[in-house]
């Protein structure tokens, strides 16, 4: 058998055993773990259509969110988001959290590839006089030898330890990307919650001022009759204690404003002592919930998709610890010139080649390293069940939070009617008492205590509204984003309004 015969078969050999050590690749499949996912909510069982029309959802995490918050048809609100999406701080530093995942991820698929450098420059030695063979007081001058050269190393990814790093890399970037989605979908409910509790603050502003107002006109008239002798001191008292309790009560409203606006111009990334917000007290917010939501909480929830990826993540790490395991197989080269002069470098003589590494093996197995891989591999399986408990917790919370949403919203509602019942009868009551008062039918008591009545029904309803307005945020945040009702759907809803 020729020399170049017995080579190729070498080459053969070599190549057929690398094709049986790939087919060992050590990564575990990953699946997505199983879930005892509830066939419905808890709320849709009290909307048959909504029953109907749960699905079991698919990750669509990356789905474009649009302006959610154009629900509440806001131009204020519309504009705050805007500000806030351009230099809100915390949204910033999620992106450039996701810009390095990016580049570690780019870092890892590179060990993909293999690597070449270039290199140029002496070197100076002077090798033993006993590895030359020559006797130990013989003359022996240093050398100087001078390299240009191309190098060039890769590393044959037999068990998949490179493709698995690939893999944790590109999971992790995944999920730094879904992560900064849920950054910045919790910064956008909170400057609309932050805007509607200024709101709400303003309409109790509002009402305080009404009050004061009314409590300096019962003064008036309690003076009145205070100097005409119809009444004694005692009320006269009493009723400018009211006026003053009511003035600081409106004073207190307005601390809790300013702390509020401050905290609304952190969020847009400006100073407090640079915002204000115009007084713009709130009204009935009444945002129609579509009856196929439920449908859509796994699909829009950036954290669930974040908790999957970081599963995927672990899983593939634990691949990367089972491959350290086997042997690693690195292939090295080198190409180019050298010469013991400069002058001589790129003479067609001084061509020069090297294959192999420098130092160590080409192929390495790891022998005995007192449990360190093993732990390691432990390490990575630990990681993952960690991640998987995390993640079904992620899910079981995503369901609470919109189970409370929807029960809120529609207790809140059924809420609203009733105080409103509760003011109405109030402001009659203190009409009445009022009346009574100047006919001297009641005591002064009686009308305090109709008119505190009237101030805390009025402010509870005021309260109710800017708690709807907040459960309405909420819910969006709680589904990942807005709602979008398909175009049959969204033309049979309008007609409905429009007919009832």
């Amino acid at each position: 058998m020729t020399l170049m015969n017995k080579r190729l078969l070498r080459q053969g050999w070599l190549a057929a055993l690398a094709l049986v050590l790939a087919g060992c690749a050590a990564s575990p499949v990953y699946e997505r773990p199983a879930m005892d996912i509830p066939a419905a909510f808890k709320e849709a069982t009290l909307s048959p259509e909504a029953a109907r029309q749960w699905k079991a959802a698919q990750p669509a995490d990356d789905l474009a969110r649009g302006k959610w918050w154009a629900i509440f048809s806001d131009d204020t609100l519309d504009a705050l988001q805007a500000r806030a999406m351009q230099a809100n701080q915390d949204l910033k530093a999620a992106a450039a959290r996701v810009a390095q995942a990016r580049a570690l991820n780019r870092q890892a698929r590179a060990e993909l590839y293999p690597q070449v450098d270039a290199g140029f420059g002496p070197t100076r030695q002077r090798r033993s006089n006993a590895s030359l063979g020559l006797p130990q007081e013989a003359d022996n001058a240093p050398q100087t030898l001078w390299r240009a050269q191309l190098s060039a190393s890769y590393e044959a990814d037999l068990f998949g330890r490179v493709a698995a790093s690939a893999q944790a890399a590109l999971a992790d970037t995944q999920q730094s990307a879904a992560l900064y989605e849920s950054v910045r979908l919790a910064m956008q409910a909170d400057v609309a919650q932050t805007y509607f509790l200024i709101r709400r603050l303003d309409a109790e502003r509002a009402l305080y001022a009404q009050t004061v107002a009314l409590r300096g006109q019962t003064l008036e008239l309690v003076r009145q009759r205070y100097d005409a002798g119809d009444i004694s001191e005692l009320d006269l008292a009493r009723s400018q204690t009211e006026l003053s309790a009511a003035r600081a009560q409106a004073l207190s409203i307005d601390r809790q404003r300013a702390a509020a606006e401050h905290g609304l111009a952190i969020l847009l990334g400006e100073a407090p002592s640079s915002f204000s917000l115009p007084a713009h007290p709130l009204g009935r917010v009444d945002v129609a919930i579509p009856a196929g939501l439920p449908s859509s909480l796994l699909e829009r929830r950036p954290d669930i998709s974040a908790a999957e990826r970081a599963m995927a993540a672990a899983n593939a790490r634990v691949g990367a610890a089972r491959a350290a395991f086997f042997p690693r197989l690195t292939i090295t080269g080198a190409l180019g010139y050298e010469s013991a002069h400069l002058a001589d470098l790129f003479e067609w003589g001084s061509r020069t080649f090297l294959l192999g590494p420098l130092a160590g093996a080409m192929l390495s197995l790891p022998i005995f390293d007192a449990g360190r891989r093993d732990a390691q591999l432990d390490q990575a399986r630990a990681v993952y069940e960690e991640d998987v408990a995390t993640y079904r917790q992620t899910v079981l919370g995503a369901f609470r939070e919109v189970e409370d949403a929807l029960s809120g919203l529609r207790i809140l509602g059924e809420e609203s009617s009733v105080r409103d019942d509760a003011v109405r009868s109030a402001e009659r009551a203190a009409e009445l008492s009022r009346i009574q008062y100047r006919e001297g039918s009641v005591a002064y008591l009686d009308v305090i205590d109709a008119d505190r009545a009237v101030l805390q029904q009025r402010q509870a309803s005021v309260r109710l509204d800017g708690e709807r307005a907040l459960a309405a945020v909420a819910l969006v945040r709680a589904i990942g984003g807005g709602w979008d009702l398909p175009a049959g759907r969204a033309a049979a809803t309008a007609a409905g309004k429009t007919g009832s």
